[in-house]
This record gives C-alpha cells, sequence and structure tokens, in this order.
C-alpha cells in the first residue's frame, strides 16, 4: 500500500501548525536562510516548535535549502544542516548539488524541483545519489509523472497540484538575475513573468517594427489547480501532493489545505488497497473549504486574483446590477453562491484590465456598489474576490485535529486497570489501586464523559470498553485523573517512538545525465557542485549564470509560448506564415528587451536576453 502525504506550505511555524490542524500529512517551510523564498526564513526555534506540534499527528517537517551556493556559504550551509538535524526535521529539500560533498549528518534528502527534474534517468540517478523523493517539474503530465513511476517505481515522487506556476522550467530561469541581479536561484526572483510588456515584431537590419500587443503581462500564465484531477495523479503514481505557497497567508493555507485533504480523503476511500494517508487524526472543519475563496490567477496575461464565478451581469442600474448567478455543485447538491454586504467583486473588460470594487449592499441578486464603477456591461462575468463572511470564519479557530483512542477499563484484585491505545497502535497503560463500592445509579455515561473530556490534547475517544460486570461506583475526580494519567502516557509515548528515519546512502558511481552543454545550465557556483559533476562525467566549462553573467544566452526555457496564446502559432493556424528574417521581442517600458526564438517540433519557447 503507498503512502499519500498532502504536502503544505508554511511562511512560518504558525503557518504550518494551521496546515496540519487543516489536513496537511507534511508542510515544507525555509530555513533562516538558503531557501528559494529569501522572504519566508525561519529560526532553529520556530523550526523546532513547528516538529515537535506535526509528530505527534505523525506529519513530518520538510525545510528547503534549496539555492545554489557560493563557495564561501558552504561551511554556514554544512552547520546549519547540522542544527536543523537536531532539530528532527524530517527531510531537508535542496538544489546544490555541492551538499552531498559535506560531513553531512544521515538526513533525509528531497531533491528540489530546482534541479531541473524532467527524465525517469534524471530520477533514477537522484535515487542512486541517495535522494528518497524528488519534486516533479510542475510541466510533466499526468502520462509523463506516469512513465517516470513506472520506470523508478520506488522513488517517492512529489508533484505540485495547486498554486502559482513558473513561465519557466524551475532551476532555468535566469531573467530576473539578469535585468536586475536578483537570482531566482537564490530565493530573490523578481518576477518579471508577472511584468507588462509590448510585443513586437522586428525585420532583421531593419529598425521598424510592428507592435502586435501593447502593455500586457505575456509571461504571466494561470495558476495550477489539479483538484479535479488529483486521483488520476495519484494512479499515475505521485506520493506527495504538493501545494504551491511559501509566501501565502494563513487563510490561504487553511483553505486549500482543507479542501485538497477533504478531496484525499474521497478518493482514498475508493482506493482502501492501494493508498493511505501518511499521518494521524481526523481534521474536523468549521467551515466548506473552497479553493475558489482564495488567491488564484484564472487566465493567462492576469497576475491579480479574480476569485471565484458568481454570475454575469443581466441589467444595470443608476446605482446597482443584476446578476444571474451561476450553479455550483456544493455537498452533493447545486446551489447559487449567496452574496453578502461588504464583499468584493470585479470583472474583467474587454481589454483585459481587472476591475475591482466594493459591494455596500445585497439584496438576493441586485448587488448596490460603494461606487457604480464604468466599464458594465451586459453579459460581463462577475467574480467575488473577498468574501467578507468567509474571511471572518477562517479568521477564527477553524479547525481541530484528533487522533482516535480506544479506552479498555477493567477491575484487577486490589481495584482497576485501564489501557488507552491510539490508531497507530501505541499503548499507555494505568493500574490503581482504591477500595471499590457498588453504585446506587448506572455508572457508564458518567465514565464514558469523564474519561471522553480529551479536549486539551490531541485524542478523542472513540470507543470505551469496561469489562467488568459490577457497577462500581468511581468517583468523577479518580476518573478525571486518570484520564490525564494516561493521555500523559500515551503522548509521551508518540513522541519517543515517532519513526524517524536517516538518509538512503548514495550507491551510483554511473554518469550524470547529460541533456544540455555543460555551461551556465548547471548552476555550478562552488567548488563541491564543480567536483560532484566531475566526478559523474560533466565537465563544467562555465560556472552559474550568477556569477558569469553571459550575454546573448537563453534566459527563460518556457512551455508556455506566446505565439500560441495569441494564434500566432504555424502549427495551429494556417494563415500564420513566420518570416525567416523576421524576430518577436518582448519589450519592458524602460526598453529593456528580449528576443523570442520557438522550438515547434519540442513546443517549447525560449526568451533570449541580448
Amino acid at each position: 500500500m503507498r503512502q499519500i502525504e498532502l504536502l503544505a506550505p508554511a511562511k512560518n511555524a504558525d503557518i504550518g501548525i494551521e496546515a496540519i490542524r487543516h489536513g496537511a500529512d507534511a508542510v515544507y517551510i525555509g530555513a533562516s536562510e538558503f531557501g528559494a523564498r529569501a522572504a519566508a526564513g525561519n529560526d532553529i526555534d520556530d523550526i523546532r516548535r513547528l516538529v515537535d506540534f506535526a509528530h505527534i499527528y505523525r506529519a513530518k517537517v520538510y525545510v528547503t535549502v534549496n539555492t545554489i551556493i557560493y563557495d564561501g556559504e558552504l561551511d554556514e550551509v554544512e552547520r546549519l544542516i547540522w542544527e536543523l538535524y537536531r532539530a528532527h526535521v524530517d527531510a531537508l529539500i535542496i538544489q546544490d548539488f555541492g551538499i552531498l560533498g559535506m560531513n553531512l549528518p544521515p538526513i533525509p534528502l528531497h531533491a528540489s524541483t530546482q534541479m531541473d527534474n524532467r527524465t525517469a534517468e534524471k530520477v533514477e540517478f537522484l535515487r542512486d545519489c541517495g535522494f528518497e523523493q524528488v519534486v516533479l517539474a510542475r510541466e510533466l503530465t499526468a502520462q509523463q509523472i506516469g512513465e517516470i513511476h513506472k520506470a523508478v517505481p520506488d522513488v517517492n515522487l512529489e508533484v505540485f497540484v495547486h498554486g502559482a506556476m513558473c513561465v519557466s522550467y524551475s532551476g532555468q530561469c535566469y531573467a530576473s538575475e539578469a535585468i536586475f541581479g536578483r537570482s531566482a536561484n537564490r530565493g530573490e526572483c523578481a518576477q518579471l513573468c508577472r511584468m507588462d510588456y509590448d510585443l513586437v515584431r522586428r525585420t532583421r537590419g531593419s529598425r521598424d517594427e510592428q507592435v502586435l500587443a501593447k502593455n500586457r503581462k505575456l509571461l504571466s500564465i494561470r495558476d495550477n489547480c489539479q483538484l479535479a484531477n488529483l486521483e488520476r495523479l495519484l494512479l499515475a503514481g505521485a506520493s506527495s501532493l504538493k501545494i504551491e505557497g511559501r509566501l501565502k497567508d494563513v487563510d490561504y493555507v487553511k483553505n486549500i489545505t482543507a479542501d485538497y485533504s477533504r478531496k484525499l480523503d474521497e478518493i482514498i476511500s475508493r482506493h482502501p488497497q492501494e493508498f493511505e494517508r501518511a499521518s494521524s487524526g481526523r481534521t474536523e472543519l468549521t467551515f466548506v473549504p473552497n479553493w475558489e475563496k482564495s488567491f488564484f490567477r484564472h487566465f493567462e496575461f492576469q497576475a491579480k486574483s479574480v476569485g471565484e464565478h458568481v454570475g454575469r451581469i443581466k441589467d444595470i442600474y443608476t446605482n446597482h446590477f443584476t446578476i444571474n448567478p451561476v450553479t455550483v455543485s456544493k455537498a452533493d447538491s447545486m446551489q447559487s453562491p449567496e452574496m453578502h454586504n461588504g464583499d468584493g467583486v470585479c470583472i474583467v473588460d474587454a481589454h483585459g484590465n481587472l476591475i475591482g470594487f466594493r459591494i455596500n449592499k445585497v439584496d438576493g441578486y441586485r448587488l448596490f456598489p460603494l461606487e457604480m464603477p464604468r466599464g458594465l456591461q451586459r453579459g460581463m462575468d462577475v467574480y467575488r474576490n473577498q468574501d467578507d463572511q468567509f474571511e471572518r470564519l477562517l479568521s477564527k479557530k477553524s479547525a481541530d485535529r484528533r487522533i482516535p483512542v480506544n479506552i479498555v477499563m477493567d477491575e484487577t484484585p486490589d481495584g482497576f486497570s485501564l489501557t488507552m491505545t491510539d490508531a497507530d497502535g501505541h499503548e499507555a497503560a494505568l493500574q490503581v489501586e482504591c477500595e471499590r463500592e457498588l453504585a446506587r445509579s448506572h455508572q457508564t455515561d458518567n465514565i464514558r464523559r469523564q474519561l471522553g473530556k480529551l479536549g486539551d490534547t490531541p485524542f478523542v475517544l472513540e470507543q470505551l470498553e469496561i469489562r467488568y460486570k459490577k457497577n462500581w461506583f468511581i468517583p468523577s475526580s479518580l476518573l478525571s485523573e486518570w484520564r490525564r494519567t494516561l493521555s500523559e502516557r500515551l503522548l509521551a509515548d508518540r513522541v519517543k517512538f515517532y519513526p524517524q528515519h536517516e538518509r538512503v546512502m548514495p550507491v551510483t558511481s554511473h554518469p550524470f545525465p547529460a541533456d544540455k552543454p555543460a555551461d551556465y545550465l548547471y548552476n555550478v557556483a562552488n567548488a563541491n557542485a564543480e567536483a560532484f559533476y566531475r566526478q559523474h562525467g560533466v565537465d563544467i566549462r562555465q560556472r552559474a549564470f550568477e556569477l558569469t553573467h553571459p550575454k546573448g544566452e537563453t534566459v527563460m526555457f518556457c512551455k508556455h509560448c506566446i505565439r500560441r496564446s495569441l494564434n500566432l502559432c504555424p502549427k495551429r493556424n494556417r494563415s500564420v506564415v513566420p518570416s525567416a528574417d523576421e524576430d518577436l521581442y518582448l519589450k519592458l517600458a524602460n526598453g529593456r528587451e528580449f528576443r523570442l526564438e520557438f522550438d515547434c517540433q519540442r513546443c517549447e519557447m525560449r526568451v533570449v536576453y541580448e
């Protein structure tokens, strides 16, 4: 049976704790430095606090140390890794092969998507280097994931299922470094993909140019949502389902984690012989999760979130408008979204611009904005990007996670014996000596009530078995004392016997599966990494882009294609016949520009900075 983990992001320890409460089987968090989100660092004490909470539920904590590392930083990274090991984190997510040349503790290693993991050959090599989990490129299809799993079935495959999509293959984007000196491989991406560009066509040798698109976010692509595709991904071979968003706030993490956890439970219930959750406990929610109520980019060329689709404009009046609501499936029934005073809504105008405004008053599906926006037209789609009541629910305690326990109570010659057993088989026992006397009224309900008061523990009483036959009287104070002792012992047992495992030692000596020239694309920034590649047959001729800043090189490798999105693809639109002496350029407002290259055979676009 394959264990499946829902892996949630954590900007800090408190958000990580909420992710676990809302159904995550694992969380990933950044350390104080060297994580691919420089703005999401955490000190060791906070990480240890998160680890202590997570391990109660058999949930795991992975720490990102997934930037490229300079020579002068190797000793500092090694010290950090040892601190994380002593804090009992479950694994490190790394990018730089230079780490393998350090004096490492036996901490498990996961291969970051920044390593550009797209093929079975690469995953097999990483396995033989001692990586037990590989984060695949976001661009891979379920079929490609299935092919990798079939070829390397003994590696856990981690797949992004929700959140932002990088327009370039991860680890292969250098645009931010080229323009601003802020390296994506160092966690400092300036997000050029969310900026406005002009797309121009220019004949070589001429200054004349034709503007094909003006002031548009041409590199901003739709966010990823695989909620409807989870079952297919699991059947293909995914073991870890990753939610993107280490910079997201706690409300986002609560809602998205809860929605995916609920869907995952539903899928596993249909495949009980194939899959099981990787952590313990049941989550009870105080709200109905809905991924569309959290930040999500629904459209290409749009960097903002539009929210959930609530309807289309029916009629427009002086101070309000009406909508025909959409009908959506909620909890096995078809319902229309209920609008509330204070909701934030938006429309997308004919030019692709997002127009947002606040609803002051709601009367059914008559919406009275605080100020009537311009540009409203009948038939326009209306989206709600701020649900005021939903946000109020999430601002409070919105989930409780409990581990089911069974209690068996019996009598002994001198008193009573109690045993508390949790769903993972951990057991706490208690023998008590006390005088016994028969009760005047039936005691079972009171015993259940007192032993079931586990509110300040991670446990919940599922089954109580009383094996003695006589109706013994036991004071409530004694029952409460026994309950506290049992729960404390059981919790201590869970912590003591947490199944922490050590890193698989590397066995590889075969060559690195090279699929590119030995240049800046290998992201080699330190002597350890260079020695690693040399050991495995790659003679690095050029160090990382961040150290060399080569001119005229590709700074983005993209599955996204602007020509395809604008219906300018010659394979799809036969009326388009590109001229051999013409090039397309992306121009920023400051005049800097990128030349576009197209590999139609592989259906890829390359962005070149000249």
